[in-house]
């Protein structure tokens, strides 16, 4: 995608995109052939977790610091540190130490993919360790980019399917086993006989709300003749191998058809 399109995504503008470049947070990727750079699903994320970090009034400095630690370790203590100063201007930002509260309180060690709601924090706890799955792994941070993309009406709709989808144990063990599968196509081709298997158990865990509406290209995957496709789907296939992005469309498919009946 273009770094229009990247900024659109997260709500953020051009010049802040470039910005973040320039202070070396948000990596910028080598221009192409035809001079244009092209942005994939990771700096999505990264931005995503940047302007979610800045929300919450930490400086460029301390963002920076919180993405170098992988972990996610330092990030309470910076919150803490943060605390403390609100503290001391908590008549003019009052909401936004509210929040910080809120995830201070959180039961549990930070989400890595941090800072993200308590309602959202919650969710991720009742999955348990999920870090040996990189297929879970990339889930939540879409999870993640998605809460903090999101139209402020549209927030309590979107936990509210998550909570629907993630809510119970055999909810729980459907995601692990979708989860189970995808990784297991991380160097598969797009015709791999698992595929069709990983697609149909993916579907069963999709909550219908999350669906894009109909008249969504969802065929920007391996079959489309780039190989990728254009603007965020694009990227979101093009994060993943070849089996694991047909998957993910055909899953998109069949959880569509099912909406439609």
């Amino acid at each position: 995608m273009r770094i229009g399109e990247l900024a659109d995504t997260v709500g953020v503008t051009t010049r802040t995109v470039r910005h973040y470049h320039h202070q070396g947070l948000l990596p910028e990727p080598e221009r192409m052939a035809n001079g244009y750079r092209t942005y994939t699903l990771r700096h999505v994320v990264v931005l995503a977790r940047i302007r979610r970090l800045t929300e919450l009034g930490l400086g460029l400095t301390e963002v920076r610091d919180v993405l170098a630690d992988e972990a996610g370790k330092d990030l309470t203590e910076v919150l803490e540190e943060l605390d403390a100063d609100l503290a001391r201007q908590e008549a003019a930002i009052r909401e936004r130490r509210a929040r910080l509260r809120a995830l201070l309180g959180t039961e549990g060690a930070l989400p890595p993919e941090g800072p993200v709601s308590e309602e959202l924090a919650e969710l991720f706890a009742g999955m348990g360790d999920v870090s040996g799955s990189p297929m879970a792994v990339r889930d939540r941070e879409m999870l993640a980019l998605l809460e903090s993309t999101v139209a402020p009406e549209d927030r309590e709709g979107l936990l509210a399917a998550l909570r629907d989808g993630l809510g119970s144990p055999e909810a729980v063990a459907r995601a692990h086993r979708a989860y189970a599968l995808l990784d297991e196509l991380a160097d598969a081709g797009a015709d791999d006989p698992r595929v069709a298997e990983a697609a149909r158990v993916l579907a069963d865990c999709v909550p219908v709300e999350l669906l894009p509406e109909e008249g969504v290209v969802l065929d920007s995957g391996p079959e489309s003749g780039s190989g990728a496709g254009s603007g965020f789907m694009g990227a979101l296939y093009a994060d993943f191998a070849p089996g694991q992005a047909e998957a993910i469309r055909q899953a998109m498919e069949i959880a569509s058809r099912r909406r439609r009946s």
